[in-house]
């Protein structure tokens, strides 16, 4: 038999079954879980307790304090491979009734959140074990400083990032989440909050991810590695401007409407 073909019912099997839904929805409660912890720890940030890291790593890192951490930070790892798998077929093999352009953005984007996915899974698992977080950011974003043409480098990783960002502000504010819920999950009143979360929620997550992208580019232009930062840094950073306090606590509630969406994705996922 043709090994394409076979490779091909495989995934139609697999994207078609079950477990596979029952696995990505555990994996975007994970995920609603991490977003939550996260507005958390903004708002301690916020009004002045700075003792966790504000970034998914620290949510983590909340997350393995709870009484059932480490079985919490398994079952999190877990979900989080299960939506590493949804988004590579989707990479793969999605969008069929699409074409052209369209087709290759949405598969794109869908590599690129199979590779955040595969980060966090991997952060969770490093979590459980007890292993750290590596060098972070500022390492990464040392080595690349110190290759040949290291400036433009990292100014094209901050450039990236802001895309990202954009583009996570723009499904946001064209509601373009909404393909990947059931219709009963976008009608009468509950229909509603859901959507009104999932567009603040991405909009906000937006922000905050632009501004990791501007530390990278301010890296860049300065020529100092320690000018860039994850996103701990980065709500440090707007704290730190002028009505930083309120402009977090935003960026905060953001995390915890995207969290919340994420738990009504669960529940109305259309894969």
């Amino acid at each position: 038999m043709n090994a394409s073909l076979e490779a091909a019912r495989a995934r139609r099997r697999a994207d078609d079954s079950d477990w596979m839904d029952h696995a990505v929805r555990v994996g975007l409660v994970s995920y609603g879980v991490v977003h939550l912890l996260l507005a958390w720890l903004s708002l301690r940030l916020a009004f002045g307790d700075g003792s966790g890291s504000a970034s998914s790593q620290g949510a983590l890192h909340q997350l393995a304090k709870t009484p059932l951490g480490l079985v919490s930070l398994y079952v999190v790892a877990v979900g989080f491979l299960a939506l590493v798998g949804w988004q590579a077929m989707e990479a793969l093999w999605g969008n069929r009734d699409r074409s052209g352009g369209r087709r290759v953005r949405k598969r794109l984007s869908s590599a690129g959140k199979a590779v955040v996915f595969a980060g966090l899974a991997a952060s969770a698992f490093k979590t459980a074990v007890g292993a750290g977080s590596g060098g972070g950011t500022k390492g990464l974003t040392a080595r690349l400083m110190a290759l040949p043409a290291g400036p433009l480098l990292v100014g094209l990783v901050g450039v990236a990032v802001i895309a990202v960002a954009g583009a996570i502000a723009y499904r946001g504010m064209s509601e373009s989440f909404r393909d990947d819920m059931e219709i009963d999950g976008q009608l009468g009143k509950d229909g509603g909050t859901y959507v009104l979360l999932g567009k603040v929620g991405h909009v906000s997550k937006g922000v905050a991810v632009a501004i990791v992208g501007a530390l990278f580019l301010f890296a860049a232009v300065t020529h100092d590695p320690q000018k860039s930062g994850g996103l701990d840094q980065a709500l440090h950073k707007l704290l730190s401007q002028p009505f930083g306090t309120p402009l977090l606590v935003v960026i905060a509630l953001g995390f915890a409407c995207y969290g919340l969406f994420c738990f009504a994705w669960a529940r109305h996922l259309d894969r």
